[in-house]
């Protein structure tokens, strides 16, 4: 099975980056996971931008410490599977953390989404709960995890965690692309995956005010940076619910087709 995972898409800029290259590509994947907690604006995510996603030909979306930034993110929560916050979210929040899945070339899939708990909101214990969560998992299906965390550290302990037990830990939230995917005891692994945006910003919002803001300490108004985005994203192959290979990879909007 290939899946293919795209990075925090930000912005207007960043979901027509990501909608033009799931066009190209998407038939080469069975299963197709976009991290869409940026979507609106850089502050969560809308239903526009969810049933964008979805026909461009994502099979999940994930969010992230913005999950709740727009309002009507709730009815569409509790309306759909298809979109995962945060499985350490208090019980009782609106919408599921994870899900399973029929991949429509055969066979199942579980997609789960953790956020971290250092230099982030205080939330549930992340080990404990994807602990359970795969006491749950039939044996045999591949699991992915978006780990959305800021510390490289917690993202390394969750794959330590982890290895071995899931097909995929996938770190997301730093909109930094790291360069240590790996593939440790059949589980792909990268501490962050990227942004899918506009490169030349601030992660994704534009230089002047974040700038003015750094050297006068003075409030100001963030606004998302305008301009070419790319694509950051890393698909791995699973052999069974095994990961045997995770390629990184970045594509510039306005380019040529990806190959």
């Amino acid at each position: 099975m290939r899946v293919l995972f795209i990075g925090d898409v930000f912005a207007t800029p960043g979901m027509r980056a990501a909608q033009a290259y799931l066009g190209a590509v998407r038939h080469e994947y069975d299963f197709v996971i976009v991290n869409g907690e940026n979507a609106a604006g850089g502050f969560g995510i809308t239903r526009r931008h969810f049933e964008q996603l979805r026909s461009a030909g994502a099979d999940v979306v994930t969010l992230g410490n913005h999950a709740f930034d727009q309002s009507e993110v709730v009815p569409l929560l509790e309306e759909t599977p298809r979109l995962l916050r945060a499985a350490n979210f208090p019980p009782g929040t609106p919408g599921l953390g994870w899900a399973a899945y029929d991949v429509p070339s055969g066979g199942r899939i579980v997609v789960a989404q953790l956020m971290g708990r250092v230099f982030m909101d205080p939330l549930d214990d992340p080990y404990r709960v994807v602990d359970a969560i795969l006491e749950e998992v039939p044996s045999g299906v591949p699991v992915i995890v978006d780990f959305h965390a800021e510390a490289t550290s917690e993202k390394k302990v969750m794959g330590y965690h982890l290895a071995g037990r899931v097909s995929a830990v996938l770190g997301t939230h730093t909109h930094v692309t790291t360069a240590d995917e790996q593939v440790f005891k059949g589980t792909a692994y990268i501490t962050d995956v990227g942004m899918t945006g506009v490169q030349g910003s601030s992660i994704g919002m534009a230089f002047e005010e974040v700038h003015t803001r750094f050297v006068t300490k003075l409030p100001a108004k963030y606004r998302p940076a305008a301009g070419q985005a790319s694509v950051s994203a890393v698909a791995i192959e699973l052999d069974g619910a095994r990961a045997v290979a995770v390629t990184r990879l970045r594509w510039e909007h306005g380019d040529k087709d990806p190959e």
